[in-house]
């Protein structure tokens, strides 16, 4: 579908077919914490590290809408829950495809926890947000993580290749898993999945060397980028870690040459 197509484009580096986004949904579920206690000042700062995209609740798009600037894709952010909830890990639909489109959205993204006592219930809207998307020519990001009492470690490379070819079978067009730790194991995750597979960024990590070396990894694995909050707009310098970032992603840079353009090394 061309639209679709075309909206794609808006959210990728055409030359590389690589993606950095930048999601900024948390002050929803954890609230105002730092790096997003002011949102418009973080998009900007993404805006000018050359972030392909960022990922916004609806709430945010007028407060955060630039009007200058360096071109970014907009991802409205569809689900949610709340620290305070009694099932944290049972995200809701928020957001309809219909009102993303209306707020100018390039693209929409979803979060499922698999292994989650709720799966089967936002396995359901993730079905109902894929039709909608294919109906509207809609990029779907689908966030997927595995969370549960069967779930012994995250980023376990067998559960995290089920987070990737699930969003695969269900239609997703990007998914965003947690880096299973080595390059070996991430190729696999990939190989697995039929659709672009960027990492997550996680936890605000202890340092700077760690984040790279990650995304380095992930990408010489075969991975199509990075969907990274905290570490970016929680960083001492959001722009130029994320610069560093996209040269990596879509340059092919060493850790060791980031790390220079960051005067971190």
């Amino acid at each position: 579908m061309i639209g679709k197509e075309i909206r794609m484009e808006r959210l990728m580096n055409r030359a590389t077919g690589k993606t950095v986004i930048v999601p900024m949904d948390h002050g929803f579920t954890m609230g105002p914490i730092e790096g997003l206690i002011r949102p418009r000042e973080a998009v900007f700062q993404a805006g000018e590290g050359g972030a392909n995209a960022v990922v916004l609740h609806k709430g945010n798009i007028d407060l955060t809408h630039r009007k200058s600037g360096n071109d970014m894709g907009l991802i409205v952010h569809l689900s949610a829950s709340t620290l305070l909830s009694p099932d944290a890990n049972y995200k809701v639909l928020v957001c309809s495809v219909e009102e993303a489109i209306k707020l100018g959205a390039d693209g929409v993204s979803l979060h499922v926890n698999l292994g989650a006592d709720r799966e089967a219930d936002m396995l359901k809207d993730f079905g109902i947000v894929s039709k909608k998307c294919q109906e509207w020519g809609m990029p779907l990001l689908v966030m997927m993580y595995t969370r549960g009492d069967k779930v012994l470690a995250e980023c376990d490379e067998q559960y995290v290749k089920i987070a990737a070819r699930v969003a695969s079978e269900m239609g997703a067009d990007m998914v965003k898993v947690s880096f299973t730790g080595s390059v070996e194991s991430f190729a696999r995750v990939v190989e697995g999945s039929t659709i672009p597979v960027l990492i997550a960024g996680g936890e605000k990590a202890k340092n700077t060397r760690d984040v790279l070396n990650n995304v380095k990894m992930a990408i010489t694995a075969g991975g199509k980028g990075v969907s990274m909050g905290r570490n970016v707009f929680q960083h001492k310098n959001p722009s130029l870690l994320l610069k560093a970032v996209s040269k990596i992603v879509h340059e092919g840079a060493s850790v060791d040459d980031a790390m220079v353009m960051l005067g971190e090394n």
